[in-house]
């Protein structure tokens, strides 16, 4: 990957991005020139309706999709120079996801869930201390059909952070949970920010999670419409929605 210099307290830096995707002969412009930084350690929401382009920033973010045209950085190397190898490895050693849908496998305990990520990572946490930081330390041993939405999303969780990434990017993960369960979720993404020094970044429909973000990027189509820091962060036990 091509660097730059002086990125030291910015973990990305995107540069007039831009994303057309090509359906037949209809192009759909999912991003129109996207600039952002963001810093080590922030929690960010992203919040915009379907369409707005918010999971085509993240997906590009984590090294899963590639931009039209612009410019992404992390730290002082450029992603839009990467070719696929580097990507992989950037997404293997730095990238957390967290999706809406679980994607456990049903037939692995949770302990062995997260072992799956532990056992391809360079210096990860033990299975059981990452299930401890998410409040699963008494349901290791637990398959997925014996967890609760809640729990199984904090499985998901677990296994994100026990590589050790700098970036957790979360893409509606308490989209498919109940306002009760859904602040547990928010909690444990909260714990991980907090105690890790994660940087996180969360899609949601909800505004009313924006509340616990240190800082708030509306996306409204394909562009940033607003982009506010927090002046008064809440708990997530204090959300309702």
């Amino acid at each position: 990957m091509s660097t730059r210099d002086g990125d030291a307290n910015r973990v990305f830096h995107v540069v007039e991005l831009t994303k057309t995707y090509h359906m037949g002969e209809v192009e759909v412009h999912a991003l129109r020139g996207v600039s952002l930084d963001v810093g080590p350690g922030e929690l960010v929401v992203l919040l915009g309706p379907s369409g707005s382009g918010k999971s085509t920033l993240l997906n590009i973010l984590g090294g899963l999709d590639v931009p039209s045209s612009g410019k992404v950085f992390y730290g002082p190397e450029e992603l839009t120079a990467a070719d696929e190898s580097a990507l992989t490895r950037y997404r293997r050693k730095h990238v957390g996801f967290v999706f809406q849908f679980y994607n456990l496998i049903p037939s692995l305990t949770a302990r062995e869930n997260v072992a799956l990520v532990t056992e391809i990572s360079d210096a990860p946490m033990e299975p059981d201390e990452a299930l401890a930081v998410v409040g699963l330390g008494d349901r290791l041993d637990h398959f997925p059909a014996q967890l609760s939405g809640g729990q199984q999303q904090r499985v998901a969780i677990a296994r994100a952070i026990a590589k050790r990434p700098s970036v957790l990017l979360c893409d509606e993960p308490t989209g498919a949970l109940d306002s009760t369960t859904g602040i547990v979720v928010l909690e444990a993404l909260e714990r991980v920010n907090r105690e890790l020094g994660t940087t996180t970044m969360v899609i949601t429909h909800n505004a009313d999670i924006a509340g616990m973000a240190d800082r708030t990027i509306w996306l409204s189509d394909g562009h940033i419409s607003r982009d506010e820091v927090n002046p008064a962060k809440r708990a997530p036990s204090e959300l309702r929605w």
